[in-house]
């Protein structure tokens, strides 16, 4: 079970809940949208680990919806995967020159697409199993709980959001600003203060097992994981 979030945005009821429902049926976390202004209004929140995206949808296209994702930076960097029914060689150059990742031609199997999207967070970076773990530090996504050392940790719902985001970008510096929209999601008005705190509330619970200094402060920056030890994942039968 991988517990990774998959923003599905297709129009049709009926093939909505066919592939919502085999997803979930892989252990994805699915979030259902009819359109791209809804996807959007979504996407406001603690984002997804990934996009499907149907071509045809009502108002703004899936190509347009995803040529405006790479126009911005808190979603440029998104796997993209397009579902369509057109299979000429100019469409998929169309999709391909816009950013998406993949293109799923329909008529297609669940089970097809669910291997397009393994593959895709594989090659993204992104953990396929339930579990993050760098050395002692084991964070449980399904199950919302962190071990250390093989000894479950108490940690708030803030600051586990946070130290996954940081944990699924290991050695990556993220400004303030970039921390408050994908932790914590552009429809909460929060100041850059507020990122500080949770920081400090992370440290005092990695700090009694040595791992305080793993969330380090670049200056002028803002925070990167920085563990000392490599990455093993381990994944949830």
């Amino acid at each position: 079970m991988s517990g990774n979030r998959i923003l599905l945005v297709e129009d049709e009821a009926d093939i909505r809940e066919m592939l919502s429902f085999s997803l979930e049926r892989a252990g994805y976390s699915v979030i259902e949208c009819a359109d791209a202004e809804e996807a959007i209004r979504r996407l406001e929140g603690p984002l997804p680990e990934l996009l499907v995206i149907d071509w045809m949808l009502p108002g703004m296209s899936g190509l347009d919806f995803a040529h405006r994702l790479r126009q911005d930076p808190l979603t440029a960097e998104l796997p993209l995967i397009m579902l369509t029914a057109k299979s000429e060689e100019a469409d998929k150059l169309r999709s391909y020159d816009v950013g998406i990742d993949d293109y799923v031609t329909k008529p297609f199997s669940p089970r097809e697409l669910i291997a397009r999207i393994k593959a895709i967070l594989r090659r993204s970076g992104v953990p396929e199993s339930g579990q993050i773990q760098f050395g002692k530090l084991l964070l449980d996504i399904q199950g919302h709980r962190l071990a250390i050392d093989g000894e479950p940790t108490h940690i708030g719902p803030t600051e586990f959001r946070l130290l996954e985001f940081l944990m699924r970008h290991p050695e990556r510096a993220f400004e303030r600003e970039q921390l408050l929209d994908r932790v914590w999601g552009r429809s909460v008005y929060v100041e850059e203060r507020t990122v500080d705190v949770h920081i400090l509330r992370l440290r005092k619970i990695l700090a009694p097992h040595g791992l305080a200094d793993w969330v380090e402060t670049v200056r002028g920056v803002g925070y990167r994981f920085s563990p000392k030890v490599e990455a093993t994942q381990s994944e949830t039968p």
